[in-house]
């Protein structure tokens, strides 16, 4: 059992709550100190990105939050060493890797998930590397027991939908909505049923992300998922701050009430 399926199984059947942060942003050094705080404010789990010069599946502010990273000369190596000190503290918060299949591919497979296995990482979400396509990753993931966690759409049709539920591990992710990160309105009615639907192909948990904003929307969501993920709005909630002082308000006022409308459900 992988420590993903470990905390699933620990919550019993409390909603989980999934942020999203780019590491290094809004500075390096306020990283690892900025995942404690999303702990100590409800995080189950966090998903931390890799900056990447060309995040084409994330909307306007997490591209910010990435560009603005890469500026502060952060790259795959020192997003590993975060999650490394973050570990230091913090053992039983699973930690995964979001971003794009370019950098782990310059860095090689292996060598990346024995990096990733040593610094605590548990899992990872790579965009552009779907199922089909993952099979060299996978092999060395599982030698860990990393879990690969794939995306289910909106557009997916139903015979992807099976295959892709056969393949992954951790969680199924849903994006709610057509577009990029942050983008549109949810309509929740429509999601609920997907997720219903989709829940007979895999027993595997359900977390739903893309245009979950706030309490409501996560609560919204949350009548089918098993878990919600919020990363534009959270990063938005970041932008002006300068210090841990600052970020560590920012995310308390914005977690908390998300978290205690979540724990009512």
């Amino acid at each position: 059992m992988s420590f993903i399926d470990q905390k699933f199984n620990s919550l019993a059947g409390k909603k989980a709550l999934i942020p999203f942060m780019t590491a290094g942003f809004p500075k390096p050094d306020m990283t690892v100190p900025m995942m404690h705080y999303l702990v100590e404010n409800g995080a189950d789990i966090i998903e931390l990105g890799m900056p990447f010069s060309d995040p084409m599946a994330d909307g306007p502010v997490i591209q910010k939050a990435s560009e603005k990273a890469i500026q502060q000369g952060v790259n795959l190596v020192q997003t590993l060493q975060m999650v490394s000190q973050f570990r230091q503290d913090n053992q039983h918060t699973p930690v995964v890797l979001m971003g794009y299949l370019n950098p782990v591919e310059s860095m090689g497979y292996e060598k990346f998930v024995n990096s990733a296995a040593g610094a605590g990482v548990n899992g990872v979400l790579l965009v552009d590397s779907p199922p089909e396509e993952s099979a060299e990753l996978q092999s060395h993931l599982k030698k860990h027991q990393l879990e690969q966690i794939f995306l289910v759409a909106p557009t997916t049709s139903e015979a992807r939908k099976k295959f892709i539920c056969q393949q992954a591990g951790g969680f199924i992710y849903y994006v709610a909505l057509k577009g990029v990160t942050g983008a549109a309105d949810l309509n929740p009615e429509i999601v609920n049923q997907e997720i219903k639907q989709l829940k007979q192909y895999t027993a595997l948990p359900i977390a739903v992300g893309f245009g979950v904003k706030d309490a409501a929307s996560a609560v919204a969501v949350a009548a089918q998922a098993d878990a919600v993920v919020i990363g534009s709005a959270l990063i938005q909630q970041l932008l002006g701050c300068q210090d841990k002082h600052s970020a560590k308000k920012a995310i308390s006022d914005f977690m908390r009430p998300i978290r205690l409308a979540l724990d009512s459900l």
